[in-house]
Formats: C-alpha cells, structure tokens, sequence
C-alpha cells in the first residue's frame, strides 16, 4: 500500500515537472512570436509614413521638375505597387517576406533616384516646402532602418528560442515556424563609384 503511494506521488510529480515544463516553453514562444508581430507592426507603420510622405514630394517637385517625369511616374508606381503588398503579422513566411521587402526596395530605390534628379533645380532645393518634407522623409528612413533593426533582434531571439533544445520538439508540435529577417538589398555591400 505504501508502495503504491510513493509510484503515485512520483508520477504526480513527473506529470507536474511536464507540464510546468510544457507550458513555460509554450507561453515563452507566444509571447516572443507576439514581440516578433508587434516589432513587424512598428515596421509597417514606419513604411506607411514614408508612404504618406511620397504624394507630398512629387507634388512639390512636379512644379519645379517639369521634365522629369519619368521620374515622378516612377516613384508614383513603386509606391503603388508597394502599398498593395502587405503580410499579415501572423503569417510572416519568406516568400511574401521577400515580396514586402523587393516593394519597399523598389521605392527606395525611386526615391533615390529622384532626390538625385533635384539636384538640377537649385529653386527647388532652396524651397522651405520641400526641403521640410526633404527632412521628414530623411528622418523617416531613419525610422525605418531602427524600426527594422529592432526587428531582427526580436526575430533572432525568437528563433534562437524555437531551434533550441527541447524546445524545438515543442515548436514542431505547436506549429512554431522560424520568421524571416530583413536582409539588405542586392548590391548593398558595394560602395558607389562617385566622380566629381
């Protein structure tokens, strides 16, 4: 009888070790998934200023820049392509990452082109509008850069979590799946040639 007791109180307490076990793992990889949406969130809404910022832009320098419309048409387009990409925060896989991040890329690299081709107009680089909204968008893409930053480091810490062991048994069996990072862009790690 006693011994009975004893197999019954140890297998109490495995059952108590497990679960405490389970579900210390499990709510430690819900909330670091919910860090990694709310960082993916600040994202986007970074990304959405820039965007608001954009029609602001072109139409300041649509006055001064007449020939430059291929130009304007261009950051035009990469905006609009790059406001109907979207990724719900829940679902952040490579493949729609990597679509988010080619959009966005692509209005960058507009952008840049476009604040290369003011340097023709010496009025409109003197204008107090444009060179407002010229400050805003700077400190945006600052914002955009920490916003991403922060993102990494919250998606690295979460998947580090999930690829350890044992918690990588549990992250297969509750549907935890490695989240994607920003990466840089495509010759990004080469210095451009500038020649005066």
């Amino acid at each position: 009888m006693k011994k009975s007791w004893i197999i019954i109180a140890v297998i109490a307490i495995l059952g108590i070790i497990i679960y405490s076990s389970i579900k210390s793992t499990y709510n430690g990889m819900v909330t670091m998934s919910e860090e990694v949406d709310a960082k993916w969130s600040q994202v986007t809404t970074d990304y959405q200023r820039r965007m608001d910022l954009i029609p602001n832009l072109v139409n300041t320098v649509k006055g001064y820049a007449e020939f430059e419309q291929e130009t304007l048409t261009a950051v035009v387009e990469a905006r609009s392509k790059a406001t109907s990409v979207t990724i719900d925060p829940s679902n952040l896989n490579a493949g729609a990452f990597a679509q988010f991040q080619q959009a966005q890329n692509g209005v960058s690299s507009a952008l840049g082109r476009l604040l290369v081709t003011i340097e023709k107009y010496p009025d409109l680089k003197a204008n107090q509008n444009f060179l407002e909204l010229q400050a805003q968008l700077e400190g945006t893409e600052n914002r955009i850069a920490n916003a991403r930053r922060k993102f990494n480091e919250a998606t690295k810490t979460y998947n580090v979590y999930i690829k350890k062991f044992p918690k990588n048994i549990y992250a297969n069996i509750f549907g935890f799946e490695q989240k994607p990072y920003f990466e840089a862009q495509q010759g990004a790690e080469t210095a451009p040639n500038v020649e005066f």
